[in-house]
């Protein structure tokens, strides 16, 4: 005789304490669970639509400077210190936790062209239009006035300043750059190619011997820092305003150019960019990678910020406000939550990356069910109904109309191209890709 007895672990079905959730035993056998994908794509669609509701990226605005934000700059060892630089001369070390600015400076006559901080985090630079470098202590001192560490004068304007990642050297630029030796009052060497003034200057935080500058005949000059001469150059159609090397991968950098685009160039290759970014619809004036190297943030002349993934053409995220003009400066901080602008109305705004992300500490069950959400979306994030609520935004009449207006540019300009393709000689008229039609040269 057989006999079938229930046999039941307690462990598996019975909570430890009264506080604990009841468990529920799941039979994850597909041929039970028919309605499994539509219901999975209600909840996607209801992800993305509250994503879409709580998407409030503003957090507030650093107001205090007289005139427009020029520069600024992370603090290497502190999240919550940041430096600016404005139009009239002033520097400001700004308090990000309390919102204030605990420092002002009146360290430049003129524009402040240039702010960076040393590797250690204990001092930091400026230059300016009175052809000067000066070095502050980043503390502020206990009484008397504010005097600069060290002071040194100049033949030229310096228009840009990077401090080398690992040792006491900084790189300046102007009519060309120059390499200096905190130590030192004349530059250990200067570094040349061509005649025209150089507008930003920026150390490779990986291989750091090497350095990017871009110039306003519209090159983008690689120099290795060893040989104490140029790599190579790239010539582009229209003038580069800065440049930014990607944190990750040690041969990318992203250049914003004056023709509304960003160029992501791979350095051993320069004769097409790994991919061209387009979304502004006016000069991009700036550029700054997150810490994970896989996003970066522009800040353009079309008075609005975007965040775009690396490896994607078009921009994911779009930030603007009514009050905000020209964007002239942009920061993505070290802990890859926060994004600060500086414009030119005076202001410093502070954004989140991650425009729906809810601050503070998530107790368990937020974090699982955001991370689920996460994948749901990510699986169904090619349906055209999730598609279209995911990529919506909400854009400025001005910009809204000139993007509108690019596109019929753009396509009459393809319709040219094709009509004089069809009515010319077979192979006469070649194609060129989208990468190499903005590349002019490359001199090694």
């Amino acid at each position: 005789m057989r006999v079938k007895v229930l046999s039941r672990n307690p462990d598996d079905y019975v909570r430890e304490t009264k506080l604990d959730l009841q468990r529920v035993p799941r039979n994850y056998d597909p041929a039970l669970h028919p309605f499994e994908v539509p219901r999975e794509y209600i909840r996607a669609l209801n992800a993305t639509k509250l994503e879409r509701v709580f998407a409030k990226p503003f957090l507030g605005s650093l107001d205090g400077h007289r005139d427009g934000v020029n520069c600024m700059a992370k603090h290497p060892k502190s999240l919550s210190t940041v430096l600016s630089g404005a139009c009239d001369g002033e520097v400001k070390v700004w308090n990000l936790t309390k919102r204030q600015c605990i420092r002002t400076i009146q360290a430049h006559e003129g524009f402040v062209r240039g702010i960076c901080a040393r590797f250690c985090g204990t001092s930091f630079f400026t230059v300016g239009d009175d052809k000067t470098v000066k070095q502050w202590k980043m503390e502020s001192p206990e009484y008397g006035e504010e005097e600069p560490i060290h002071t040194i004068l100049g033949k030229t304007v310096y228009t840009g300043i990077d401090h080398h990642w690992k040792e006491a050297v900084f790189a300046t630029c102007g009519q060309q750059v120059d390499i200096w030796d905190e130590q030192r009052t004349s530059p250990m060497c200067s570094l040349t190619w061509g005649f025209d003034s150089i507008s930003s200057v920026k150390f490779n935080p990986i291989e750091t011997y090497l350095l990017g500058s871009c110039a306003s005949d519209r090159n983008i000059v690689l120099y290795d820092m060893r040989k104490s001469t140029p790599l190579k150059k790239v010539i582009l159609n229209m003038r580069t305003n800065t440049l930014c090397w990607n944190p990750m991968e040690a041969f990318i950098f992203t250049a914003a150019n004056e023709d509304y685009n960003l160029y992501t160039f791979d350095m051993r290759f320069l004769e097409s960019p790994v991919m061209v970014h387009m979304d502004h619809v006016s000069a991009v004036l700036d550029v700054d990678y997150s810490p994970t190297g896989k996003e970066f943030v522009s800040a353009s002349f079309d008075k609005s910020i975007r965040i775009f993934p690396v490896d994607k053409g078009r921009s994911r995220e779009v930030y603007h406000t009514k009050r905000m003009q020209h964007v002239i400066t942009v920061k993505w901080t070290s802990d890859n939550k926060y994004i600060l602008c500086g414009s030119d109305e005076m202001n410093i705004r502070l954004w989140k990356a991650n425009a729906s992300e809810k601050l503070g500490v998530l107790a368990p069950r937020e974090k699982a069910a955001m991370n689920y959400n996460q994948k749901l979306k990510e699986k169904f994030q090619y349906h055209p109904k999730i598609r279209r609520i995911a990529q919506h935004r909400h854009l400025p009449k001005s910009i809204y109309c000139q993007i509108k207006e690019q596109r019929i540019m753009r396509e009459a300009r393809r319709r040219k191209e094709l009509n004089r393709r069809k009515h010319s000689k077979p192979g006469s008229v070649p194609l060129v890709s989208e990468k190499k039609k903005h590349i002019v040269a490359v001199v090694k």
